[in-house]
């Protein structure tokens, strides 16, 4: 009989407001998420991290070692809050912090957070760095979350499975679909900037989706900016969130002042959200796809996920938050690298050349094993 595999998911995303750790059961092509939690970065670190595709290479060096410390730190105390022992662990996956991440013919992509220090600390081996195969065989190196849901969805009903993270991706899967994802454009990382910038730092998101809902969007300036080149593209696509910054706010809506100005924004930044998902999924979806289930901070943003749930009901589908499957929609990407961690350990496939445009499949991430095993 197939063991289970005991494996942690650590994800550290593009709004990069800190380290969400999943602690997990894998067999066969079952995945249960059994403990959960996510770990805040102090502002002045988010900003660091945000600010680092600026970073010379002194600082980016320096930055990659202290997340790699910080986190080790952060998965000792999830063990030791959870009480997981460390030696009952098989794999750590961590996805990294992302840097930058530019596809294409000559695309590059960085990750940082050296995993040295997780092996070390924890006696466990750890897969990182899963990102430059895939590219390496010609494909976008993302998104990768779309493995995971033909692996747990390839079976089924066809479904669309939507991340929103920094930036949001999509996938379908179901049984006779070839399973396929993209980027759709921004996640949560317009809001995100704008709620930090109107706030003077001292907010790093629209909780609850508050401020959009005390606005009114600017539909014609949602349209506008769905004329951009991105969204007519074919998939593979891929984004980085360098693409949705505080100069892409200032450029298209201006200067940013007074409380109904900035609650129409929101208002306006949220609409466009759920509006280039809506258009993926219009665009996209394979016949008799009736379902979008939602994952990632965004699904925790009751505005955003109302907007989508009005924009898909003309198309026939109904939206879901992946938190009525069991699934914490902040768990689910750590999970994944769980799950891709695992295979990789075995020298197993664990990526989805229909979702990133790579040749043929490979088996993605570099292990850092630890000498010697010890747990502390």
């Amino acid at each position: 009989m197939e063991k289970t595999v005991k494996a942690l998911g650590l994800m550290s995303g593009t709004s990069a407001d800190g380290l969400s750790v999943a602690y997990c059961g894998i067999k066969g092509r079952s995945l249960k998420v059994r403990k959960f939690a996510n770990y805040a970065y102090p502002a002045a670190l988010q900003a660091r991290i945000i600010a680092a595709k600026d970073m010379r290479a002194p600082e980016l060096s320096a930055l990659s070692f202290e997340l790699g410390r910080l986190w080790a730190g952060m998965v000792k105390k999830f063990c030791r809050d959870k009480g997981v022992p460390l030696k009952s662990l098989d794999v750590i996956g961590s996805h990294g912090q992302t840097v930058w991440h530019a596809p294409g013919k000559k695309g590059h992509t960085l990750q940082i957070g050296d995993p040295a220090f997780l092996a070390e600390e924890t006696g466990v081996p750890v897969v990182s760095d899963f990102r430059p195969a895939d590219m390496a065989a010609g494909g976008e190196g993302a998104p990768l979350v779309p493995f995971m849901d033909e692996y747990l969805y390839g079976g089924g009903a066809p479904v669309a499975l939507q991340n929103i993270g920094g930036v949001g991706n999509i996938a379908f899967a179901g049984k006779g679909i070839k399973t396929f994802g993209f980027d759709t454009g921004p996640g949560n990382s317009l809001m995100d900037t704008a709620v930090c910038e109107l706030s003077g730092g001292k907010l790093s998101y629209d909780r609850n989706g508050a401020w959009a809902a005390a606005g009114e969007p600017d539909m014609e300036k949602v349209r506008v900016l769905l004329k951009a080149p991105f969204f007519r593209r074919r998939p593979p696509k891929s984004l980085d969130r360098s693409e949705y910054t505080l100069a892409f706010i200032r450029k298209n809506f201006g200067a940013m002042s007074g409380r109904r100005r900035s609650h129409d924004l929101l208002a306006t930044l949220n609409a466009f959200t759920a509006a280039s998902i809506a258009l993926a999924f219009r665009d996209h979806a394979p016949r008799g796809t009736r379902e979008l289930i939602v994952a990632g901070g965004g699904a925790l943003n009751p505005v955003l996920m109302d907007n989508l749930a009005a924009l898909l009901l003309p198309l026939g589908a109904r939206v879901r938050s992946c938190a009525e499957l069991g699934l914490h929609p902040l768990a689910k990407e750590p999970a994944c690298f769980a799950l891709l961690a695992a295979l990789a350990l075995r020298g197993r496939m664990n990526h989805c050349p229909s979702a990133t445009g790579a040749r043929s499949a490979r088996v993605l991430g570099r292990v850092s094993a630890p000498y010697p095993r010890r747990h502390i």
